[in-house]
C-alpha cells in the first residue's frame, strides 16, 4: 500500500473515504473525510482506488479533496437501481465480480469512483445481493420477499418505538386526551405491547419492543409502567392482570351462548322428567350464602316412625348438557367456576348456571337425588341413589338456618345427624381442620369489606357434613358398581398436632401444612383426611366440570347414558390439570390482592399475630383477624418461639406487588 493511495472502509454502518498516510507494522495511518487520524488493519479496507493524493499538501486540502471525492461517489451511487439490476441477474445465481458487476452498472468508462459507487450501493441496500470480497451473489426470490418482510418489521418496530415512546410519556403526565395522537391503529398495537409486558415480562410476545420502548419512555419501573398504563385507560387500577396471565375466558364464545339460549327457552316439564321418581312432595330447602345465584344442591329430612330419611339432592346438569357438545367442550376448558371478591366467571353461561340448571324456589327441576335412612342414633342404615323430579320449597340462607337452628325440628334433627356424621369421621382418623373463612367482598361503592365467616356455625356444619356424605355415598355406588370415575383419595398426614377437633388456632393452621396431597385415580381408595373409605365429589356439577362428570357416570349406572371408559376418565383428569391449577391461583390470588387492598387503609394500625416459625432474619408470624402470613423482622429485645401472641403494627402494604410488612410494638 503506498503512501496517498485513497481507501475506503466501514465505520459504524457508514463508508468512509480515507488517504494513507503512513504503513508500520502491517497497520495503516489514515486521515479521513471527517478530519481525523485513525490506525487501521488492511484487512478492513473495502474499497482500494487507483486514486491517490499528494500527502505534502496541506491537511485541510486533503480533506476538502476526500470530501468531493465521497459526494462524487455517493452521486453516482444514487444512478444505480438494484431491483432492476437483480430482475436481469437473479436468474444466473453466480457469483458476479467487483469490476464485472461495475460494467454492468456503468457500461461506459466504469473507474475506480464507479467501482465505489456499486460498493457503497450494495452495502446501503441488502435486499436483492449479498456481497463480500469475491463479489455479489443474487438473492432468490423467495429470499427478497423475505427480507423485504423484515425490513417491513423493523420499519415498524422503529415507528412503534417512538410513536410509543411518546404515547407513554403522555400518558405518564396525565395527558390522556391527546394519547390519541399517534393514532388509532398505533394506540391498539403499543397499548396490547405494554400490557404483554407488564403482565408476562419478558416472556411477553413482543418483550424486545416492550423494553425497547420503556427504554426510550425513561419507564423503568414495572410500577410506573403499569401507573401510565392505567392513566391511558388501558388497564384500571385494580386490573385482574392474573386472568390474562393464565389466558382464562371470561366470556362465552357466540356458538356456546346460541347454545344455551335454546335450552334455556325449551325449559322444564313433567313430561320431558318422564321416568323419574317424583320427589316433588318432599319439602326441599338450599341453604347457601347470601349473594348465591347458582343452586345446585339442596337437602330434605322425613322424620318417619323408626329412621329419618335425608335426602341430598343434586340438580341434574347432565339432563340439559350433552357430553362434548359445544356447552359441555366450553365448561371442559373452564374446568370450574370462578368465586373472587369483585367478580364470578361461570362454568356455565349464567342462563344455565343461574337459570335452568339451577335449583330455584318453584321451578320444577331433574336431579340426582340420594335418600340416605339414619337411626335414630344417627348411624346410616341404607341408601338409594335415583335419578329424580324435584321442587324447591324453601331457598334459606346460612343466616336463615342458624336463626332456626334451636326451634325449627328439621334443621335441629339435620344438625344432630350432621355431628353425628363428623363424630364417626373422627373415630375413622379423620383430621378435621377448623378455621374461619375470611369473607372479602366490594360493596355498590367499591369499597372493600371483610369478615370473618364462622365455618362451624350450625348453617355450615351441617351442609358441609352432609354434602361430604352425599359424595362418600356417591363414590361407594360408582365403586361398588365397578365404574371408573374421579375418585380422591388422601395418604395420611405426616404427622398430627392434636387429636379430633380439638385444636388451637396455631394447631389448625399448622396442621393444614402436614396434610398430604390429595391424589385423583379413576379407581378408590381412602381419603385419610375425611376419615372415609371413598371420596368423589358429585354436589356441584355447575360450578365443577369432575362433579359434572360423577353425575354422568351416576347415570350410566341408573341406565340413563353410556358411562365414561376409564380412559376417557384418565384423559379427563389430564384435561382438567391446567385449568384447576390456574383458578386455584387465580382465586387464591385475588384473594389475597383484595385482602391487601383492604389493609392498605389500614397502615399504622396494630393487630394480633400469631408467632408460627422462626427464620433466618426473622419471624414468620400469622395476622388474626385475617388470616393472612407475614414476616416479622428481628427486633432488640423480643425472643418469640412458635404460638405465641404478639401485638404488631401494619408499616407498609402494597396490594398490586403482593407485599405486607409489619412490626413489633
Amino acid at each position: 500500500m503506498e503512501l496517498g493511495s485513497v481507501i475506503e472502509y466501514i465505520d459504524k454502518q457508514r463508508i468512509l473515504c480515507a488517504v494513507v498516510l503512513e504503513v508500520k507494522k502491517q497497520k495503516l495511518c489514515l486521515l479521513t473525510e471527517n478530519n481525523r487520524e485513525v490506525s487501521l488493519s488492511p484487512g478492513r479496507i473495502a474499497h482500494r482506488s487507483n486514486t491517490s493524493l499528494d500527502v505534502t499538501q496541506g491537511r485541510d486540502r486533503m480533506v476538502g479533496m476526500l470530501k468531493t471525492l465521497a459526494m462524487r461517489r455517493n452521486d453516482l451511487r444514487r444512478q444505480i437501481d438494484l431491483r432492476e439490476l437483480w430482475e436481469v441477474l437473479n436468474s444466473e445465481q453466480e457469483w458476479i465480480d467487483l469490476p464485472t458487476m461495475t460494467a454492468f452498472c456503468f457500461p461506459e468508462d466504469p473507474g475506480s469512483d464507479q467501482e465505489s459507487a456499486v460498493v457503497r450501493a450494495f452495502f446501503e441496500n441488502r435486499r436483492y445481493f449479498k456481497f463480500n470480497h469475491e463479489g455479489f451473489f443474487p438473492h432468490s426470490e423467495a429470499e427478497v420477499e423475505r427480507l423485504i418482510a423484515r425490513e417491513r418489521e423493523e420499519a415498524r418496530r422503529r415507528h412503534l418505538i417512538e410513536t410509543g415512546a411518546a404515547w407513554l410519556n403522555q400518558a405518564m403526565q396525565g395527558r390522556v386526551a391527546e394519547v390519541d395522537t399517534a393514532g388509532a391503529q398505533d394506540r391498539v398495537a403499543v397499548a396490547g405491547v405494554l400490557s404483554d409486558y407488564f403482565i408476562f415480562g419478558k416472556d411477553s410476545r413482543e418483550a424486545a419492543l416492550g423494553k425497547a420502548i420503556c427504554a426510550r419512555a425513561g419507564v423503568g419501573s414495572p410500577d410506573k409502567l403499569f401507573q401510565a398504563l392505567v392513566q391511558a385507560g388501558v388497564m384500571t387500577a385494580d386490573e385482574n392482570t392474573d386472568l390474562i396471565r393464565e389466558a382464562i375466558p371470561v366470556n362465552f364464545p357466540r356458538r356456546v351462548t346460541a347454545a344455551a339460549e335454546t335450552l334455556a327457552s325449551q325449559g322444564t316439564t313433567a313430561g320431558n322428567l318422564a321416568g323419574r321418581r317424583d320427589l316433588t312432595h318432599l319439602a326441599l330447602m338450599t341453604i347457601d350464602g347470601q349473594s348465591t345465584q347458582d343452586f345446585d344442591d339442596a337437602i330434605s329430612i322425613q322424620n318417619l316412625d323408626d329412621h329419618y330419611l335425608i335426602g341430598v339432592h343434586i340438580v341434574d346438569v347432565a339432563h340439559f348438557v350433552a357430553k362434548g357438545d359445544p356447552i359441555d367442550e366450553e365448561a371442559l376448558r373452564r374446568g370450574s367456576s370462578i368465586y373472587m371478591p369483585d367478580q364470578k366467571i361461570p362454568m356455565l353461561p349464567p342462563v344455565l348456571a343461574e337459570g335452568l340448571c339451577s335449583l330455584r324456589e318453584g321451578q320444577l327441576r331433574p336431579a340426582i337425588s340420594t335418600l340416605i335412612k339414619i337411626s335414630p342414633i344417627g348411624d346410616i342404615l341404607a341408601y338409594d341413589v335415583m335419578a329424580s323430579m324435584v321442587r324447591i320449597r324453601h331457598q334459606r340462607t346460612y343466616y336463615d338456618v342458624n336463626l332456626l337452628s334451636e326451634e325449627d325440628p328439621d334443621v335441629i334433627h339435620l344438625k344432630e345427624i350432621a355431628a353425628r356424621f363428623r363424630e364417626q369421621r373422627l373415630d375413622q382418623g379423620a383430621v378435621q381442620i377448623s378455621l374461619p373463612d375470611v369473607n372479602i367482598w366490594r360493596d355498590e361503592n367499591g369499597q372493600v369489606g371483610v369478615s370473618k365467616i364462622n365455618r362451624e356455625s350450625p348453617a355450615r356444619m351441617l351442609v358441609a357434613e352432609l354434602m361430604i356424605m352425599a359424595n362418600w355415598l356417591t363414590a361407594r355406588f360408582l365403586r361398588d358398581s365397578g365404574v371408573p370415575a374421579i375418585f380422591r383419595t388422601q395418604p395420611d398426614p405426616k404427622s398430627r398436632l392434636y387429636q379430633r377437633n380439638e385444636g388451637t388456632l396455631f394447631q389448625n393452621w399448622m396442621q393444614r401444612r402436614l396434610l398430604s396431597r390429595f391424589v385423583l385415580d379413576t379407581k378408590s381408595d381412602r381419603h385419610s383426611g375425611l376419615g372415609i373409605d371413598a371420596y368423589v365429589t358429585a354436589t356441584s356439577p355447575i360450578r365443577k366440570y369432575s362433579d359434572l362428570v360423577s353425575q354422568r357416570q351416576v347415570k350410566a349406572v341408573l341406565g340413563l347414558e353410556e358411562p365414561y371408559s376409564e380412559e376417557d376418565i384418565s384423559q379427563i383428569m389430564q384435561r382438567l390439570e391446567q385449568p384447576m391449577g390456574a383458578v386455584s391461583r387465580v382465586q387464591h390470588g385475588r384473594h389475597q390482592y383484595w385482602l391487601l387492598r383492604y389493609l392498605e387503609a389500614r397502615v399504622g394500625e396494630r393487630e394480633q399475630a400469631i408467632v408460627l416459625m422462626r427464620r433466618k432474619n426473622g419471624y414468620q408470624v400469622l395476622l388474626v383477624n385475617y388470616l393472612v402470613e407475614c414476616d416479622l423482622p428481628l427486633t432488640s429485645g423480643f425472643d418469640l418461639k412458635p404460638e405465641d401472641m404478639i401485638t404488631v403494627m401494619i408499616q407498609h402494604v402494597n396490594a398490586r406487588q403482593g407485599k405486607l410488612t409489619v412490626f413489633a410494638v
